[in-house]
């Protein structure tokens, strides 16, 4: 038996009255997930335990049958070891975002996603100025980067996503709690090392947001997780242009699927996931396909994006895989969001996920395609989602 999961991250939405009243997910034209929804069951799955934030790095555990209570502790770990970072087991890891402030408000979490090239040229300053035995940055990707602090000082701290606060007051917003005061000096000193950098003049000049700031947050220590072929016996690989999925897949063992065009954004090249996606399922178990672009959109605010990611997605990943499905003896699909990133909100919600499963062994539903009210309105619902890995394995729906 093979297994594919494609996730299409934060594809969740709201209805949105320029839509129609309908959700990006019921515009979209989806002819193959509509396809999968036919021949197989919706449902929905609760990726975010209660009391847990509702993230990607949560989330994505969840959906792996890795149950946040017992192996969770941030999301900085779990991206530091994809970008070859080895932490010890008393380091704190930190997500170091470059942000755009303006005076006392976060404008925006991405500093208009700026480029790795030039994010690796304020990394090394960042090391250069603030750098010590202590506290050491890494470059990750556009404006996702690492911060490791090495300190005789236990960090205790309650710290904000940046997505979450865009538009809001950044003092009300710094880190609190034990050890804030070491994170709170060096974000406020990034800014006046940051402000008058050429990179940034030349970002204002072009009409992009400037990277005038770092924001400190996802902090936690190193994981211990046991294998996905300790737990479950199969073999497993990855496809993602993110940090922080690449790590979890790390953790679990399973291989990297570089993918040449793979980018996290809207320019992706959906094609060549799909492809390298039915390569790696012909020597993997199972496959983990996510795409990144309608979080992206959904943070944005752009209902166009997220509508166009879901049909590229549909047509250029969901599409071919399922065409290849003759080709294996024997596969199983599951497609869903990890979490909601509704356009009207621009951040995650914790409710349940819709998600369709189809292939071999599963026994259809009443067709109807796969949107949030419909999934809603099912008779499957799945509220203790580290399950979900095990009945896709097993068959159980």
């Amino acid at each position: 038996m093979k297994y594919c999961i494609i996730i299409p991250d934060g594809m969740a939405d709201y209805p949105i009255e320029k839509l129609g009243g309908r959700t990006p997910l019921e515009t979209a034209r989806t002819p193959y997930l509509d396809l999968l929804s036919e021949n197989g069951r919706i449902g929905t799955v609760q990726t975010i335990p209660r009391g847990f934030p509702p993230g990607s790095d949560v989330a994505n555990l969840t959906i792996v049958g890795y149950n946040p209570s017992d192996y969770y502790t941030g999301r900085a770990p779990l991206e530091a070891v994809s970008i070859g970072i080895q932490l010890e087991e008393e380091d704190c890891a930190f997500r170091c975002n470059f942000i755009t402030a303006n005076e006392d408000t976060l404008v925006d979490f991405c500093a208009g996603h700026i480029k790795t090239e030039e994010a690796d040229i304020l990394i090394k300053l960042l090391n250069e100025r603030f750098g010590n035995d202590a506290i050491q940055f890494y470059t990750g990707k556009s404006y996702r980067h690492i911060m490791v602090y090495k300190g005789t000082q236990k960090i205790n701290t309650t710290c904000f996503p940046p997505h979450d606060i865009m538009g809001k007051s950044i003092k009300e917003h710094l880190p609190k709690g034990k050890g804030s005061e070491i994170l709170i000096d060096i974000m406020e000193r990034s800014r006046g090392l940051l402000y008058n950098h050429d990179i940034n003049k030349v970002r204002i000049d072009l009409q992009e947001n400037p990277a005038n700031m770092i924001w400190l947050w996802g902090h936690g220590y190193r994981p211990k997780m046991p294998s996905f072929q300790e737990r479950f016996n199969l073999k497993g690989a990855v496809i993602t242009a993110v940090d922080l999925i690449k790590g979890i897949s790390l953790y679990l063992g399973w291989d990297i699927i570089n993918v040449p065009g793979a980018t996290g954004y809207y320019d992706t090249d959906y094609s060549n996931k799909g492809k390298y996606a039915i390569e790696a399922l012909e020597n993997h178990d199972m496959v983990l396909v996510h795409i990144e672009s309608p979080d992206e959109a959904g943070h944005e605010g752009n209902i166009k994006e997220k509508v166009t990611a879901i049909e590229q997605i549909d047509s250029k990943i969901i599409g071919p895989i399922t065409d290849a499905g003759n080709s294996f003896q024997e596969l199983r699909i599951l497609v869903l969001p990890d979490h909601y990133t509704p356009i009207e909100k621009r951040t995650h919600t914790a409710e349940p996920v819709p998600f369709v499963v189809c292939g071999s062994g599963i026994q259809k539903d009443d067709g109807k395609p796969l949107t949030e009210a419909n999934a809603a309105a099912s008779k499957l619902h799945i509220s203790k989602g580290h399950e979900l890995i095990e009945r896709l394995i097993s068959g159980s729906f």
